[in-house]
């Protein structure tokens, strides 16, 4: 697979994932969290919160992808460390995910969002520092932004 093929396969897949997070009218499926006392706590705006909720979410859905176009999954090994997510086809043609999330600020501005800090591997394309695979190793590189 090349990384038009990949591209337009991710695409189509995450077309589809509204309805993973929120529901038609546009509610999010989470409410907030309850603990073993039953206690329900409702989910703040922190984006860090947001985020991983995000993620948890999106990971089902991103293995079921992987598994529908016979792609292996290999997740960073540190929280810290590019892409979130590499996907591996069976020539070995590898694609990095990178799960991004953001806020609406108003109906046509979203806050920022950081896309990596372009030191070390970035530059250094064959290191193996705080990256999965080295950076030149992989076919394409993809963000999938997620803006609430």
């Amino acid at each position: 697979m090349d990384r038009k093929q990949f591209l337009a396969v991710l695409q189509a897949e995450v077309a589809t994932f509204n309805s993973v997070v929120s529901t038609p009218n546009g509610e999010w499926i989470i409410k907030g969290f309850i603990d073993i006392a039953k206690n329900i706590y409702t989910i703040s705006l922190d984006t860090k919160v947001v985020s991983k909720i995000m993620e948890i979410l999106l990971f089902p859905e991103l293995a079921r992808f992987a598994e529908k176009h016979g792609l292996k999954m290999v997740l960073s090994e540190q929280q810290n460390f590019y892409p979130d997510i590499s996907f591996v086809d069976d020539e070995s043609h590898r694609f990095a995910l990178d799960l991004k999330s953001t806020y609406r600020v108003d109906a046509n501005r979203v806050n920022g969002m950081t896309l990596g800090a372009f030191t070390g591997y970035f530059r250094e394309r064959h290191s193996t520092k705080n990256i999965t695979f080295p950076y030149g190793s992989y076919s394409g590189h993809f963000v999938l932004g997620v803006i609430y």
